[in-house]
C-alpha cells in the first residue's frame, strides 16, 4: 500500500505522542485527518501543511466517528484523560473506535504503557505475564484484551507499541513540562518520590518513527506488539542536571514526598489516582525491546543531546507564543 492509498486518522493529535506521530506521517507526505475538540490547538501545533485535514469534534461522538472510520486505512488511538477520569471513558472511546475501524477493516495503532504487568522483575517483554495490582492497570489490560478480540474476529488488524514514560516536544503532563519549564528559567525540576534510581525514557519522536516503520512491514498476523524501551538513564538526577547544563542554567532538583500525595489524596481525587500509581517512581521497571531491535536493525534513536535540545527550544518557542 503506497502513500496516496493511505488515510491516516488521528485521535489525540494534540497529544504526546499523537503530535509526535502525526508530525512523522505529514513528513512522510501521508494523507492525515485528526479529529480534535480545540481546532484552534490544532492550527497552533501544526499549522496549514499539506495532506492534513483538521476536524473539530470528539472521540465520544460515536457517529462522527463512524463517518470518518468510513476513509481511514490507519486509526491512532491516542486518546487519553486525566486519570480520575478514565473509568468509563476509556472502554467508551476504545469501543467506537473498533466500530469505526471495522468500517474499512482499518490498522488500530496503539500506543500501550508497563501499567499492565505492575511492578514486575526483570524486564518485561512482549509475552510476559500481566499481573496489575492498580486499577489503571487493570484497565490497561482490558483495553488491550478489547483490541485482541477485535483483530482476532477479523474486525480490524492491530499494531501496539508499548512504551515507558515519554518526553519530548509537546509532552505538556505535569511529569516532564515542568522539568523543561524549570530548567530554562534555572528553578528546580520536579520529580516524584526517587531521583536516584536508572529509569527508562522514551523520546517521542523516536516512538513515533518506530511506530511508523513497523507499519511498512505489513506482517500477516492481524495483531501485532512490541515494547520500544527508548533509553535507560542513570538516574533523574543526572538527566535533569544534563537538561540543564543544556540550557544553560544550573541544575536544581525537587522531590515530591509520596506522603503529601496520600495526603493530597483524601480531599483531591487527582491526587489519589497519582498516589495509586506511585510504584513506578519508587522502582525501575524496564520494558526489553530486543524483539523491535531485531525486526528494525537499522533503527537509531536520536542522540540524547540533540533529543535535549530540540525538546528546550520547542518549550522556548512555546513559551514565548
Amino acid at each position: 500500500m503506497n502513500n496516496l492509498d493511505r488515510n491516516f486518522l488521528i485521535l489525540g493529535a494534540t497529544g504526546s505522542i499523537g503530535y509526535a506521530f502525526t508530525q512523522v506521517l505529514l513528513a512522510q507526505q501521508e494523507q492525515v485527518t485528526i479529529l480534535v475538540r480545540d481546532r484552534d490547538r490544532a492550527a497552533h501545533l501544526f499549522g496549514t501543511q499539506a495532506g492534513l485535514t483538521i476536524v473539530q469534534g470528539d472521540a465520544q461522538d460515536k457517529e462522527l466517528l463512524h463517518d470518518l472510520g468510513r476513509r481511514a486505512t490507519h486509526i491512532f488511538h491516542g486518546i487519553n484523560y486525566p486519570y480520575d477520569k478514565w473509568q468509563g471513558n476509556m472502554e467508551r472511546v476504545t469501543q467506537n473506535i473498533i466500530a469505526a475501524a471495522a468500517t474499512n477493516k482499518a490498522t488500530i495503532l496503539f500506543p500501550g504503557n508497563v501499567y499492565n504487568y505492575g511492578n514486575l522483575q526483570p524486564e518485561i517483554k512482549e509475552d510476559s505475564p500481566m499481573q496489575p495490582h492498580t486499577r489503571k492497570g487493570a484497565l490497561r489490560v482490558q483495553l488491550e484484551q478489547m483490541l485482541a478480540a477485535a483483530a482476532q474476529q477479523g474486525t480490524c488488524r492491530v499494531l501496539i507499541l508499548r512504551l515507558p514514560d515519554f518526553w519530548g516536544p509537546n509532552v505538556m503532563n505535569e511529569g516532564i513540562a515542568p522539568i523543561f519549564r524549570a530548567a530554562l528559567k534555572g528553578e528546580a525540576m520536579p520529580w516524584l518520590y526517587r531521583n536516584d534510581i536508572p529509569h527508562q525514557l522514551v523520546y517521542t519522536p523516536d516512538a513515533a518513527r518506530a511506530f511508523y516503520e513497523l507499519l511498512q512491514l505489513q506482517p500477516d498476523a492481524p495483531y501485532q506488539v512490541y515494547n520500544y524501551g527508548g533509553e535507560v538513564v542513570p538516574s533523574i538526577k543526572a538527566w535533569q542536571a544534563q537538561i540543564a547544563e543544556i540550557a544553560g542554567t544550573k541544575p536544581k532538583h525537587k522531590l515530591h514526598s509520596k506522603w503529601l500525595f496520600r495526603l493530597l489524596g483524601l480531599f483531591m481525587p487527582m491526587m489519589r489516582e497519582i498516589a495509586e500509581m506511585g510504584y513506578p517512581w519508587e522502582n525501575t521497571i524496564l520494558l526489553n525491546d530486543e524483539k523491535l531491535r531485531q525486526t528494525l536493525p537499522d533503527f537509531k534513536p536520536t542522540p540524547m543531546r540533540q533529543a535535549i535540545a530540540d525538546t528546550l527550544d520547542w518549550f522556548r518557542k512555546e513559551s514565548a507564543a
